[in-house]
Formats: C-alpha cells, structure tokens, sequence
C-alpha cells in the first residue's frame, strides 16, 4: 500500500483532483445549497399531501369479480342485465338459522320477527325474501339483499349480530352468500393501511440497521421510500377517483410492498455509490454527483425492466390484472425518481455523517491501491472460489435448481373455492357449509340465465334435464317473490285451481331465469355444471347467457389462464429486449433470461411442495403463476442488471473475466442487502389473510433469496466467467483480451 503523500503525488490521484475541481466550479455554490433543499421540500409537499390517503382507498377501490371480467364475457353481460328484471343492483346476503332439532312454531315466530325488523338497518334493502324452512325442519333460509353502494362489511357485521341477538336459545345464525363473502374480504383486506405497512416498513428497518450499523441512514432510505409510496397513493387514489384505473384491496396490498421494496433497493444501490466516492473525494457535492451518475443507468434499467413487463399485464383480458400494470408501474416510477432525487439530496445534507457512527474515511490511496476491488472480505474470497471451479460449481447447482423445478407440475394452480380465498376463521364459509346440509347446495347463488322469450321453453328444459339444477325460476312481477317457478308445464301459478299463472317478465324480448344449483355455488362440480348447461344450450336455446355466482368464477379462471400463456412469453421477449440493448450483447441477455427463468421455476416448485405437503392449500388462483412469474422475473432481472452492468463497466478496462470476479466483489454485499429487503416486503403481504396474498408472498419471497443467494451470486457468474469474453457476443467486448491475472492479484493486495 502507498502512502498518503505518494498516493497524492501520482498522475491518477493528481487527474482524479483535477476532475473533482472542475465538478466543483461548474455548479455555483448557491446551487448546491438550493437544489437539494428545494428537492426535499418537494417531496415533502407530496407526502403531505399524499399521507391523508391512507385508509382511503376503500373509498375508490372494488372487490366485486364480475366487475373485472372482460366485456364480453357471458357472466359480465348477465350481470349488466339482472338489474334491468328487478331494477336492483344489490348483493344478495343469505341467512341461515340452524338448530339441532326440528324448529318449533315459535322459534319460527321468533325468526320471521327478527327478519321483519331487519330492513331498519342501514345499507339493507327493503326487499327481503320470506324465511323458507328446509324439508327436515330444522333450518330456514332467507335472502337479505345489501345496497352494493353500502358499506358491505359493516352492514354485514350489524346484520349478523343484530340476528344472532334476536334469534331463539339454542339456534345458531350465518350470514353467507354473496354478501358474506365479500364482508370476509372487506375484512381480510383491512389490515393493508396498518398492518401490513407496520410490517414491512419494521422488517426493512431492521435489515437496513443490520446492514448499516447507523441510525440515521436507515431513517433516510425509510423516508425515500414511504414518501414515495405517498406519492405513488396520491396518483393512484386520483385516478381510480376518475375512473381511469380500476382498483382492489388485491392490487392496493401488492402497490404498497412493490413500492417499498423497489425504492429501498435502488436507494441501497445509490448508499453503496455514495460511500465508494467518499473514500475518493471530501467533496461530499462531488460524491453525490457520482452516486448518481453512477446508480441512474442500472437504476434506470433495472426501473424501465420491471415497468415493461408490468406493462404486458395490459394484454390481459382480466382487468384484475391488466388494472395492476399502470398501477404498479406507477408505483415503480416514483420509486426510482425518490431513489434518484430526494435520498441524494438528503445523503448532501448529511455528508459522511449519515453514516455514524461508522463514518467512510477518506482514503484515495487505498482505493487506487485496491484498484477498485475489495482486497478481502466474502465476496472477494467467492469471487477466488469462482475463479478456481467456474464449470464445477454452475453444474452444480444447474442440477440442484432443476430438480426443484420438476416439482412445479404439482401446483394446483386452476382455481379455488370462493369459501376459500380468506384464511382462517369465516362466518360466510360456516354459513355455506349449514346451507349445504339443508337445502341445495346452490341456494341462495343460482346459475342466471337470460334468453329470448321464444327460446324460454328449450331452455327450461335443458336446466331441468341436468343433474346439477334442482329447480328453476322465471323472473316475475305479478309473483310476490318476484320470480315463479317453471317446470316443464310451463309457470306454476299462485292460489287456488283456476289461478292464471304469473306472466314473465319481459325485457327487450328476453326473459331471467334462475337455476337452483344442487352443489355449493363455488364448488368444482357447480362450475362443471356451468359448463355443461352452457354447451347444451347452443344448440336448444343458441341466444342463452349463463351468468351467476359459479359463471363468473369459471370466466375468471379461463381468463386467467388465458392471460398467463399469452402474458408469460411476452415479458420474456420484452425483458431480453432491454438487456440486450443495455448490455450491448445477444448472448449474455439469453443466459441471464434462462437462468431467471430456471430460478422462477425452482420457486414454484418448492411452493407447489410446501402448499400441498405443509400448509395444505385447497389449490391456487391461475393467476398466481402469473404474478409470481411477473415478479421473480421482472425483480429477479434486476439484480443481475446490477451485477452485470458492474461487470460490463469493469470489463471495459480489465477484460471479461477479471471483470466478472470484481463486478461480484464489488456489488456483492449491496445486491445481497437488495435481496434481501425485497424478501422481507414480499413476505409482509402474509400478514393478510388472503390466500392469493399469502401464496404470491412465499414465492416471490423465496424466489428472491433464491435469487440472491445461489443465481446471482453462484450460477451467473461461474457460468459467465467459464464462457469468458464470448459472452458479450457480438460486441466489440467480446474480443477484448483479459488483464493478466497476476497483474490483478497484485492490484487487489
């Protein structure tokens, strides 16, 4: 090691002071001071304004299925047209008394009282239907419709405890349905403005202070984040506020941990910049400037990657998932523009005491002596390992990822029970299981039918004629109950012999039916009965729409799948695109692309294994693939951007070999810290107790530390370096020679 008078003596140190001067004399002092000052008040002005929003996106958000089918679904256009036969929007809510034996006529007295009082509560609809006993006697059912414009949750939780006040000792009461349903992800869905944030923002703090060992850095990198996921909420609320995006507590929940995890990231990419200028320059104006020079383009990459396949999701027919791209994306952008503005303008307030107590020295004859790479620590001591058995060890864990890959064929991703989206305790789900022990499974969520009046017989008799419909009713407003039963006689008319049955009704020539399904609405047997009933009616009733409860469950599953076989391929091309413009090569974006796809693969499989065999899932939402694909993929690239345009920048002056064992060392500690971090905000969203939540958190999270660990770390750049220089294929790198080793042994001593 030189000393710190030969080291400020020699032609590198002597350019290097020459640079820093003319950094410095080209920005006026007042500017230096301004700017950053003006910056952070900005960014405070947006989380001021955008902190309010908190707990409010329930005001602009929705959890209602249908409305996320696409147009022409058959389930979307029954739904638009239901409102027309009984001019209601409302979301029917089923309540069901059970008791052990059969209910006494008092106890019926004491439920049909409770009903008659129940439209007093607010958000329920006057239009409740009359209490109907189950064949052994010991259950009764009626339908509470809930105004959809009403808060669903809260009215459900009035109307189940109001019930349960009022109904006879020894009757046990649930509210399911629908309505109920919905309620249980209202309250699932509630704890994404607390919790969920308490979690991730606690996790990430503690990871930065483990990292750091600082105080005040980890306060910093939390601000860059929260203020811009402020900003980020703020863009959002308005938008779904206009109706220019479509919103869910689904999307909401995956907005808040993208946005946290994104921009700390790319702050510890600018912190890791920072602090390898301030052993170079006691300029802390000049240091800043680097560390943003030096962080915009991976920044930028690694930023724009993730945006365009979050923007392929616009090719999705569900508008679940094609509402997430502009959102998350929007997210995205405000996280790299806080990473890039306002964490550098408050690193420049604070200079090296950020850092305290372990402050950067400044040390440039060091930093020349090492010629920018570590000469111990871990990453240098891989980097060594990597360098001795490049080919031994990305075989190796080749075969390792694979195996954990062929486990993937075992996810269950083709849909689940609506019962089953919310985790743990629901009265909803009780309720339909009460429901199915006493009257049709289906009661209360029938298959709706709506079909040219001079086809209603055809299609009657198809719905009688299959084992899965118990009964069907026609739209009615001469019956009391607004609909009458059709068998196939024709309608079944009301009062004594001689009494004109009940005429249809009517609109722009097509009739409502509705077909009591036999099986619970949300079970796989219910959906084949869709399915069934669909087929049979091109032909007898070609005009018949199927909709309904079980219909949109089954549009939204073959939506999805849809979407991930068309999706999937897309981002992978997309994704290479970028990488090949920004690492100026062919070869190594495939390698890179095949890598994160084997990684993603392993995650799946190891999920597909601890959903089935540990937690026991009833199976996954088709879009969970889809999601986990979208993200593994989409952050997983970013971490090799970092690597690799680390490598290719130290490539250009060592050679491709020297060059990957020093991009390792070099960003090793900051990508791991990264990888961290996105772990633990991805693992937060378990903390909600939706089961798409819970099962996208455990794959993305061990995706990444996979990720992290053993691709970035092990498998990229053993692979890279046993395939050297031809990796930059067809670039003028790719001739490049490599510095000789000794001479790279002796810099790094």
């Amino acid at each position: 090691m030189t000393n710190s008078s030969s080291a400020s003596s020699s032609p590198q140190h002597a350019a290097s002071q020459h640079t820093a001067a003319s950094e410095r004399s080209s920005v006026p002092k007042w500017l230096r001071i301004f700017l950053p000052a003006i910056l952070i008040l900005v960014w405070l002005a947006a989380a001021g304004m955008g902190g309010p929003y908190f707990g409010r996106v329930s005001e602009v958000a929705s959890n209602d299925q249908t409305s996320y089918l696409p147009e022409s679904a058959d389930a979307t256009q029954v739904q638009a047209l239901i409102g027309e036969f009984n001019d209601s929007d409302a979301i029917p809510a089923i309540v069901v008394f059970v008791a052990e034996d059969e209910l006494q006529e008092s106890e019926l007295g004491a439920i049909n009282e409770a009903l008659s009082d129940v439209p007093n509560i607010s958000g329920v609809s006057a239009d409740i239907s009359p209490a109907i006993p189950s064949e052994d006697g010991r259950a009764v059912q009626a339908l509470v419709p809930i105004l959809s414009d009403s808060d669903i949750g809260d009215t459900v939780a009035e109307l189940s405890k109001k019930l349960d006040e009022a109904a006879p000792d020894g009757v046990e009461v649930f509210v399911t349905g629908p309505a109920g349903f919905t309620a249980d992800l209202v309250a699932g869905f509630a704890g994404i403005d607390g919790l969920l944030l308490g979690v991730a923002l606690g996790a990430v703090f503690i990871i930065l202070i483990l990292v750091y060992r600082s105080f005040l850095l980890p306060i910093a990198v939390l601000s860059t984040s929260l203020f811009a996921l402020c900003a980020a909420l703020l863009t959002v609320w308005w938008l779904a506020k206009w109706d220019v995006l479509l919103l869910s507590g689904q999307t909401q929940g995956i907005l808040f941990i993208l946005v946290i995890g994104a921009a700390t990231d790319y702050s510890l990419l600018v912190v890791a910049r920072y602090r390898e200028e301030l052993r170079s320059t006691q300029d802390k104006w000049i240091a800043t400037h680097r560390a943003i020079k030096g962080s915009f383009e991976p920044i930028l990459a690694s930023g724009g990657t993730v945006i365009a396949g979050l923007m392929c999701m616009l090719l999705s027919d569900l508008k679940s998932n094609s509402t997430l791209g502009p959102v998350a994306s929007i997210g995205i952008i405000f996280a790299m523009l806080s990473a890039l503005t306002l964490l550098p303008a408050i690193l420049f307030a604070f200079g090296r005491s950020a850092f305290w107590p372990r402050r950067p020295k400044f040390e440039p004859e060091v930093v020349e002596a090492e010629g920018g790479m570590p000469s111990k620590g871990l990453w240098t001591k891989l980097a060594r390992n990597v360098e001795r058995r490049p080919r031994l060890i990305w075989i190796a864990t080749t075969i390792v990822l694979v195996i954990g890959a062929a486990a993937a064929t075992q996810l269950n991703a083709v849909g689940v029970p609506q019962s089953d989206l919310v985790l743990g305790e629901s009265e909803a789900r009780d309720g339909q299981v009460a429901l199915g022990e006493h009257f049709p499974g289906g009661s209360g969520s029938p298959a709706y039918i709506v079909v040219d009046e001079s086809e209603m017989g055809n299609a009657v008799e198809v719905l009688l004629a299959n084992a899965g419909i118990d009964s069907v009713t026609v739209a009615s407003a001469d019956s009391p109950s607004g609909t009458a039963p059709v068998t196939e006689d024709g309608i079944t008319a009301f009062g004594p012999p001689g009494t004109p049955a009940p005429e249809p009704t009517v609109v722009d020539g097509q009739v409502l039916l509705q077909g009591t399904l036999t099986n619970a609405a949300d079970s796989d047997a219910a959906g084949e009965t869709v399915r069934e009933l669909r087929q049979e009616l091109l032909d007898a009733a070609p005009s018949a729409l199927v909709g309904g409860v079980t219909a949109t469950a089954v549009d939204t599953n073959d939506a999805s799948i849809h979407d991930r076989n068309l999706i999937i391929p897309i981002v992978l091309l997309v994704i290479m695109l970028i990488l090949m413009l920004l690492l100026r090569s062919i070869l190594a974006p495939v390698l890179l692309i095949a890598t994160t796809v084997l990684s993603f693969g392993t995650a799946m499989g190891v999920a597909a294994i601890v959903f089935n065999k540990v937690f026991d899932f009833p199976g996954a939402d088709p879009a969970v693939p889809l999601y986990g694909f979208i993200f593994l993929v989409a952050l997983g690239i970013d971490y090799n951007i970092f690597l690799m345009t680390r490598v290719r920048e130290e490539s250009l002056k060592h050679g491709t070999r020297q060059g990957i064992l020093r991009g390792l060392a070099i960003t090793g500690g900051v990508i791991t810290s990264a990888g961290l971090v996105l772990a633990a905000t991805f693992a937060a969203l378990s903390v909600i107790p939706i089961l798409f939540l819970v099962q996208l958190a455990f794959i993305v999270a061990f995706g990444v530390l996979l990720d992290t660990f053993v691709v970035r770390t092990l498998l990229v750049p053993a692979l890279s370096y046993d395939i050297g220089r031809a990796i930059w294929w067809p670039s003028k790198l790719a001739k490049k020679q490599d510095e000789d080793a000794e001479t790279i042994a002796e810099e790094a001593r």
